[in-house]
């Protein structure tokens, strides 16, 4: 029946009409079900916005404490409205920056949501906007750090360690991190001013090092569990695997493996080797060393002192094309060719060196397993 036909009986017989109405309602159905070519979805007719949202928050530790500082000074920190703490800025219209802004602030712990459309500040923010000390205002920072997506990821990752050279970085970045090629610039600079606002970012030399606060008093708990699991998941270790530690024989340095690396290696799911003691007593060392570095599935080298046979045995496995964690007390010990490769940095003089290095380590083992590319020196 067609649509002139049904609308002119509407009125004189509608039962007519439902009943022409249901019968066509079961045709299409009908018609779909044995073409399914032609059902047409709606996000194939109708273009689909994309989500300008990323997971990391877009805008820097400090710019994010915009919208919380604003409602605390105007609204003595009760909740609002988000036009209401957009007013506060001056802002009216809600949509587009300031939601993004809205977004970071939420992202980094400064924001609670009571109900919908409505935000508060939290006691992190008011913590940090009207501390009672520094130590409040600087555990404040660090805690937002830990709370951020992504941003506390990376800092996990390179705790410890040099940020790599920008190429390096950007690839970790998107590799590993998944951030969108188009977003790296945005990403590291807001990474980077936030690190310095925390205080979690020295300068040493050209370098920018990331600090390990994992073990400090004072600062917020830095939980690893997590990121240690998909480390292992993603590295598939088995018993059998071993890594070799290259390293001085002598003490202090020597006491090292039996305190430090073996801790380490076997709370990574594998064996430790060193030459010196768990390698065959006859036959020839260099031959014994070649055999323990080509069975191995990665290796430690610990850089301290400039060991020239450390430096040999970092040479095969060069060679082999080895995963290697690089470990060292000082920037100096570290040849200039490797200065790209990612290097667990430690300081004796911290009391908790040794706790953070155990822990540093072995993550960097299932890291460089995992990863490769960012440990095999070539």
């Amino acid at each position: 029946m067609a649509q002139d036909q049904l609308d002119g009986e509407s009125k004189s017989n509608p039962k007519r009409v439902a009943r022409a109405k249901a019968v066509g309602s079961k045709k299409n159905k009908e018609k779909l079900k044995d073409n399914p070519s032609e059902n047409v979805s709606v996000s194939k007719t109708m273009p689909v916005k994309q989500s300008s949202q990323s997971n990391y928050p877009r805008h820097s530790l400090e710019k994010a404490l915009r919208i919380p500082k604003a409602i605390l000074e105007q609204n003595a920190g009760k909740e609002s409205t988000d036009i209401e703490a957009a007013k506060f800025l001056g802002i009216t219209n809600i949509k587009g920056p300031f939601s993004v802004e809205l977004s970071s602030s939420l992202k980094f712990g400064f924001l609670e949501k009571p109900a919908p459309g409505q935000v508060k500040p939290t006691d992190l923010a008011k913590r940090i906007i009207r501390p009672q000390s520094d130590e409040d205002e600087l555990k404040g920072l660090r805690e937002a750090i830990l709370n951020a997506p992504v941003i506390s990821d990376v800092y996990k990752h390179y705790r410890g360690e040099n940020l790599p050279d920008r190429k390096f970085f950007e690839n970790t970045l998107v590799d590993t991190f998944k951030i969108p090629n188009e977003k790296l610039t945005e990403f590291i600079d807001i990474f980077t001013e936030s690190l310095n606002k925390a205080r979690l970012i020295e300068n040493i030399g050209d370098k920018q090092r990331i600090l390990d606060i994992s073990s400090e008093r004072n600062s917020p708990k830095v939980d690893t569990s997590l990121e240690f699991k998909k480390l292992s998941k993603a590295a598939s270790v088995s018993a059998s695997d071993t890594c070799f530690v290259m390293m001085p024989f002598a003490a202090p340095l020597g006491q090292y493996y039996r305190k430090i690396f073996e801790p380490a290696i076997e709370k990574a799911g594998l064996k430790a080797v060193r030459a010196d003691d768990d390698l065959f007593g006859t036959g020839k060392i260099i031959d014994q060393i070649w055999a323990g570095i080509t069975s191995a599935k990665v290796l430690i080298a610990e850089l301290t002192s400039r060991n020239p046979n450390v430096y040999y045995e970092l040479g095969l496995a060069h060679a082999l094309k080895k995963p290697v964690v690089l470990v060292c007390s000082n920037e100096q010990d570290v040849p200039f060719d490797l200065k790209h490769i990612r290097v667990i940095y430690y300081d004796m003089y911290d009391p908790f060196w040794g706790e953070k290095l155990i822990e540093k380590v072995a993550e960097n083992i299932l890291s460089a397993i995992a990863n490769p590319s960012e440990t095999i020196l070539f």
